[in-house]
């Protein structure tokens, strides 16, 4: 029995250092030098002081920011900790009332908007409720807004929604988005 048991602990002690230890430290080490912002969370600073990631949602809620997309997380709003979707399906009556409920918040928030309210704006969260873009046309939708409120002309909020618009990754991957962060922290620097 001693000779069936020791190789099997000498093995679980070998691969748990091995796993457990040495191919995490070398891939942090790895990440660290080759893709240091990411690695870091990827923050945006100011004064010092990190205010928020690139690849994590904040809530916006004042008239004067660009909003994001809707959280599905709990306790509150793009909770890191509790990354979560809504799960409510294409036929849900819940769906639809918060739709409806949303695109009238968005409408009262902006009496001039008249056209289509784009649907990462009103639909269910993203899948992982912590979703920092939006779409060029929901950035879009909401600069007329944005530009009123701040005292500012329609273009050149435009033109920083431009600014801050990214392409597809590789040119193939995905869909162009805003970061809204990102979007904000340039709205706040043209003082």
């Amino acid at each position: 029995m001693r000779r069936e048991l020791r190789p099997a602990i000498v093995a679980m002690v070998v691969f748990t250092v091995l796993t457990g230890l040495v191919y995490p430290l070398a891939m942090t080490g790895l990440a660290q030098v080759l893709f240091p912002r990411p690695a870091h969370g990827s923050l945006l600073s100011r004064d010092g002081h990190a205010i928020g990631s690139t690849l994590i949602g904040q809530p916006f809620d004042d008239p004067k920011y660009f909003w994001g997309r809707l959280s599905a997380t709990s306790p509150f709003s793009y909770n890191a900790s509790a990354s979560s979707g809504s799960n409510l399906g294409p036929t849900s009556k819940a769906l639809r009332e918060a739709v409806a409920g949303r695109v009238a918040a968005l409408r009262a928030a902006d009496l001039q908007a008249t056209g289509p309210v784009p649907v990462d704006l009103v639909t269910a969260a993203s899948a992982s409720g912590l979703d920092p873009d939006i779409s060029p046309a929901a950035a879009d939708y909401q600069v007329r807004r944005v530009a009123r409120v701040r005292g500012i002309s329609e273009q050149t909020v435009r033109q920083l929604v431009r600014q801050s618009t990214a392409g597809r990754e590789f040119g193939v991957l995905g869909e162009p988005r805003v970061n809204v962060l990102e979007l904000n922290l340039r709205l706040d620097g043209l003082r």
